[in-house]
Formats: C-alpha cells, structure tokens, sequence
C-alpha cells in the first residue's frame, strides 16, 4: 500500500475528512471530527499512526515487529504502522477499518451518554 492507496480507502468511509491541522505535512483522517489515522506526507519511511483498543493493541505490539507504539499526542493505544514490512494490505485496510469503528463508536456511545 503507498500513500494514494492508504488515501483513498480512509475517505471512502462514511463521514471522514482530511485535513492538516498541525502542519503542512501530518496528513490526518478524521471521522465526525475526531482523528482516526494520521501519516507524514515526507517521511522517507511511509508509516501510519491508527487507533485501537487497549488488549489488542499491545497483540499487536508483541505479534508484528512492523507495529509499534504510536508518537501521536502520547496516546497509549496509538499504534505506528510501519509500510515497509511484511503486512499485506489486506491486512492493513483492516487495521484501518479497526480504527475507523473504534473512534466512531466511541463517539456514538459519547453521544448516547448525554441524553
């Protein structure tokens, strides 16, 4: 997967925007606002930085020597994704997909709490 393809298959999911909200090179995908995938535009090394939850993030972690934790904003279950290894990109359109439905079912259960 290169960046067009990992581009593409963020925005064909309902609700995302893109959008550089730290600089002109974090390119961030975001699903009703909140962030779900982010990657470095002229990082050499192509990686992405996901979410996911807590237990299956450290599986992850212990499983794949191309996942490794996430820099981003010093969340503990950001994971990096690092492009250059042996996943493939099924693989990595579910680790995607993972993201995706964990921020937006954190924000619907948000929502659900208010009311």
């Amino acid at each position: 997967m290169n960046i067009e393809e990992f581009r593409e298959y963020c925005l064909q999911f309902s609700d995302v925007e893109e959008c550089f909200p730290f600089d002109e090179k974090t390119l961030v995908f975001k699903v009703k606002g909140k962030m779900f995938a982010l990657t470095n535009l002229y990082d050499p090394d192509f990686k992405i930085i996901l979410k996911c939850e807590a237990e299956y993030s450290l599986e992850l972690r212990e499983n794949y020597s191309e996942i490794q934790p996430g820099y981003h904003m010093n969340k503990k279950y950001w994971n990096t994704v690092f492009m250059n290894g042996n996943l493939t990109d099924d693989f990595i359109k579910n680790l995607i997909k993972l993201s995706y439905t964990e921020v937006l079912k954190k924000i619907t259960k948000k929502r659900r709490t208010k009311f």
